[in-house]
């Protein structure tokens, strides 16, 4: 028998699943009866012509089969086409939305399970959630999640598990809408085995190690282990019996590591625990877990040891931009340098982790905006920049991150980074010679200072525009106006005066 040409194989396959599932699992596929009459003589002619059916079913049960057995990739094609050929169909565009789902393609997949969720196919509702939910639009996702176990409850189906699934989405919304304002100053992508690569503590805040290495096992373990600076303490996670991944500690005693024991059932919950890290105060705990109260994957938590009960207090869930609904983990803060990192898989390649770098605020600070974009954009860190001060230059803050600090070093005292030559760098107002330069360095630094008042308060005049009367409005926009003049006359003087400041020092070291 002669092969079947491509464009008719692939028009039978079209009608074929067409008739074959007109009542499927995730819903039916509404049809008029003149199309089913339609579609079934097409069938009917073709498979004269072509003695050819065989085939096509093959191919189609063959497709199917691979979607079930979750072989999204090479069910993929297969749907690809039907849903080109009848863009409109329910089920071909839930299951290849869900393809797309499964390989990456989130952007096709939202396209074509909308068009799914439109006509109302059951498990097209959860994955649109999911896609929602990891893209952080969270009331789109509890929306979709109340309509999904609501079609479950009429099918008296169990409802447990999305009903969990739906707290997450709801927790992570509150979460975004109290989103920390945290400057993350640089990221770095790496595989996920060598990601303590990126971190360089000061020997003063103890050192990092793998699991693996440190303990000189052939277990195969992603974990970390943590020393203090005093190297006669180590905190670290391994298997149990009972629980998954714990945490525990050693204690070095007469130069041997002895007298583990398992962090209580306070930290140790009912899911995986690791990563741990302590400040140097040697009471702070930073650690990651999958359990209870995780938005997915690892969260990340922090806890302290309470040293006149002997016991640690309830771990407190870090919020927005630290903790997603991926996975997150490997929090550290070096407080010497003043410094921070932590890592995160969101939106990365299978295999691969970002390391971000960050200043750690003395107190949490809340994003104070109504601005739902930006609130989005600071809690996904999607671009980093978003969280960075006007003109503020953090490169120092990134050198520092990867210089070795030996226990014990004297920092320099660093006001600022004047830059007066490749060799000479002033970081003090005492340091500038000339009485010229410094009164001109300290005009730009002053100049710089009302720039970023005056943003400051712009910032709060357009929040309240957007919020006002009429009246209110037409007393705020000259006030507005008014500045935005104000901060563009003052844009370039710090950099002018900060040249003038560098040219008299110049001069006055040359002896001009």
């Amino acid at each position: 028998m002669e092969a079947m040409r491509p464009d008719l194989s692939v028009h039978l396959l079209e009608v074929s699943c067409f008739l074959s599932t007109f009542v499927t699992d995730n819903g039916w596929n509404f049809c008029t009866m003149k199309e089913i009459i339609q579609k079934t003589l097409l069938v009917l002619g073709l498979s004269l012509a072509t003695c050819g059916m065989p085939t096509v079913a093959q191919s189609l049960d063959q497709a199917k089969k691979l979607y079930n057995e979750g072989q999204y990739a090479e069910a993929k094609p297969a749907f690809e086409k039907l849903v080109k050929r009848v863009p409109s169909n329910a089920s071909y565009n839930h299951w290849y939305g869900v393809c797309c789902y499964h390989t990456g393609d989130m952007e096709t997949a939202e396209k074509h399970l909308a068009i799914a969720v439109k006509r109302k196919v059951q498990e097209s509702y959860r994955y649109m959630g999911e896609i929602y939910y990891s893209t952080y639009r969270f009331a789109e996702a509890e929306e979709m999640y109340e309509e999904y176990i609501e079609l479950l409850t009429k099918k008296k189906n169990d409802t447990e598990e999305f009903e969990a699934r739906l707290d997450q989405i709801v927790k992570a919304g509150r979460m975004m809408d109290r989103v920390e304002q945290v400057e993350v100053i640089d990221s770095v992508v790496v595989d996920a085995g060598e990601l303590l690569d990126a971190y360089v503590l000061s020997e003063e805040s103890g050192s990092l190690a793998p699991y693996h290495r440190f303990f000189n096992t052939a277990e195969p373990s992603d974990g970390v282990v943590y020393m203090n600076q005093k190297s006669d303490r180590i905190y670290y996670a391994r298997q149990t019996e009972e629980q998954g991944m714990n945490l525990f500690s050693q204690s070095k005693l007469m130069e041997r590591w002895d007298d583990e024991k398992e962090l209580p059932a306070v930290i140790n919950g009912t899911g995986d625990e690791g990563f741990p890290f302590v400040l140097s105060d040697g009471v702070t705990l930073y650690f990651a877990s999958t359990g209870e109260g995780s938005l997915g994957g690892y969260d990340l938590f922090v806890t302290r040891y309470n040293t006149n009960s002997d016991s640690y207090l309830s771990p407190e869930q870090l919020g927005m931009p630290f903790n997603s609904p991926f996975n997150d983990y490997m929090m550290v803060i070096d407080e010497r340098k003043q410094l921070g990192w932590f890592v995160s898989d969101r939106y990365q390649p299978e295999g691969k982790v970002c390391v971000y770098l960050f200043l750690p605020n003395t107190e949490k600070r809340r994003v104070e905006s109504e601005d739902e974009e930006l609130k989005r954009s600071l809690a996904k860190l999607t671009p980093i920049d978003a969280s960075w001060k006007m003109d503020a230059d953090y490169s120092e803050q990134i050198e520092l991150a990867y210089t070795e600090i030996p226990y014990g070093k004297v920092e320099r005292r660093q006001d600022f980074v004047f830059p007066i030559s490749d060799d000479l760098i002033y970081y003090t107002l005492d340091e500038i010679q000339s009485p010229e330069a410094k009164r001109m360095y300290e005009r730009a630094r002053s100049a710089s200072q009302e720039i970023a008042t005056l943003d400051r308060q712009l910032s709060d005049w357009r929040k309240a525009y957007t919020q006002a009367n009429n009246a209110r409005k037409e007393e705020l926009r000259p006030e507005i106006l008014a500045a935005e003049e104000r901060l563009k006359s003052l844009w370039e003087e710090p950099k002018e005066w900060e040249k003038r400041a560098r040219n008299a020092e110049i001069r006055h070291l040359n002896g001009e």
